[in-house]
């Protein structure tokens, strides 16, 4: 099980303290939100990207890759009825994938909500066309660089455009590039009909990442989530890739919610090898 923990809930800590408290609490990893560098991506020089990542290594972590694409930009939208808007929504996960690489990782979530609500006026049916033509655009240069974009359904609390691992899969298969997979976030498979852990058995074999979260928006364990039959989903169905513990609750404070997670995932984790 390999965990990492996602860095914008440490809100104003330099990067290398950042790096140096969740190594020092055993993490193996750390995920990167764009925002919290440069306002755009083209405001992180390379020279940083690669600072960045000596930072992490020195530290003894991993870059597991970035979330948080599009957020605060302007201008880019995935599901907008303006082709100009796609064409620079495309262009700009181009631009994202080459700082993941430059940063070591190879995982980029598309969560970004906002930017890719169905606007006024725009059915299903266009929204879905809208977003295969932006993600079709941009897949070949991403995978090149050995890049996956993993889509993230989201809670019909939080947009209205994939809304459940079903509709991920619809575009996923749409799309149609090995490196365009599915996010499985365990706050967002919470609002389906379906139990989490039944979830990740249907679809684990198409997951490139995992979010670790509770409903309430806070860190495992946080809680009402057992996290143990999900754990259990997943070793079942042989997932190795990451799992980062993904907050939007930073109550009490970062350190205590990083150093929990991390506990109550083990613990977790620990119970699943016994009933291996």
């Amino acid at each position: 099980m390999r965990l990492a923990a996602c860095n914008e809930m440490f809100e104003g800590w330099p990067f290398s303290r950042v790096c140096r408290t969740l190594a020092g609490l055993g993490y193996d990893g750390v995920e990167l939100a764009p925002f919290t560098f440069a306002p755009a991506i083209g405001g992180w020089s390379r020279d940083a990207r690669a600072a960045a990542r000596r930072i992490a290594s020195d530290a003894g972590l991993e870059v597991v890759g970035l979330h948080w694409l599009l957020a605060r930009t302007e201008g880019l939208h995935l599901t907008s009825p303006d082709p100009d808007a796609r064409a620079r929504t495309s262009a700009y996960l181009i631009d994202l994938a080459h700082a993941c690489h430059d940063l070591g990782g190879t995982v980029m979530v598309f969560g970004s909500p906002a930017q890719r609500q169905r606007l006024p006026g725009v059915s299903h049916d266009a929204a879905m066309d809208y977003a295969v033509e932006t993600f079709r655009a941009a897949m070949p240069a991403i995978g090149d660089l050995g890049v996956r974009i993993c889509m993230e359904p989201l809670s019909p609390d939080e947009t209205n455009f994939v809304n459940t691992c079903a509709d991920a899969i619809d575009l996923i298969d749409a799309v149609d590039h090995p490196q365009f997979v599915l996010q499985l976030d365990v706050k967002a498979m919470a609002s389906e009909t379906v139990p989490v852990a039944e979830l990740i058995r249907r679809h684990a074999g198409r997951a490139g990442h995992v979010h670790a979260n509770d409903p309430n928006r806070r860190g495992p364990g946080f809680g009402d989530e057992d996290f143990a039959p999900i754990l259990r989903a997943l070793d079942e169905r042989h997932y190795r890739g990451w799992i980062s513990v993904e907050v939007f609750d930073y109550t009490p404070d970062p350190e205590t919610i990083a150093r929990r997670s991390l506990e109550y995932l083990r613990q977790c984790h620990r119970a699943v090898e016994t009933t291996r």
